[in-house]
């Protein structure tokens, strides 16, 4: 596959699947973990409510009760998911100075608003873009992990 096509097709199944997953995650055999599959040629754990069995274990994830976690795609690259339930906002500084701790260096920092706060952070093959902000579903926060992995060369 050309690297332009992988750059759109895969980000597109990353997408799909990140909107998709919560909705479907109770279903068993779904035909759409199938087709993001095929489209990425990788794989793709529509995910529950724990890590990732995969999950690079050199990534600190802060304490909290996870309720999302999925993964997609192969060894040439892939792309994680996780979201865990946080006091506060202020969860954002924990989950930096557990990053750096970690050996992950930041690379940018949003802060959208006094609710909401992000960060991006990086250490090859690594990137990690963090985002904590009100849970919608229940009161409370989640901090919602996004951790891509590109192998060399690819």
């Amino acid at each position: 596959m050309s690297t332009a096509r992988k750059k759109i097709l895969v980000p597109a199944a990353i997408l799909m699947s990140l909107t998709l997953a919560p909705m479907l995650s109770g279903c068993m055999g779904n035909p759409i973990q199938g087709l993001v599959e095929q489209a990425t040629g990788g794989q793709l754990d529509i995910g529950g409510t724990s890590v990732p069995d995969d999950f690079p274990a050199q990534i600190p994830l802060i304490s909290g009760n996870v309720i999302f976690g999925t993964g997609l795609g192969n060894d040439d690259g892939k792309v994680w998911n996780v979201a865990i339930e946080v006091a506060g906002a202020s969860a954002m500084d924990s989950i930096k100075a557990q990053l750096e701790s970690a050996g992950f260096e930041s690379i940018g920092e949003m802060d959208s608003s006094e609710e909401t706060s992000s960060g991006i952070f990086t250490q090859d093959p690594y990137g990690i873009l963090v985002v904590v902000a009100p849970n919608q579903d229940k009161n409370g926060f989640v901090a919602n992990y996004t951790v891509t992995f590109t192998k060399e060369g690819s």
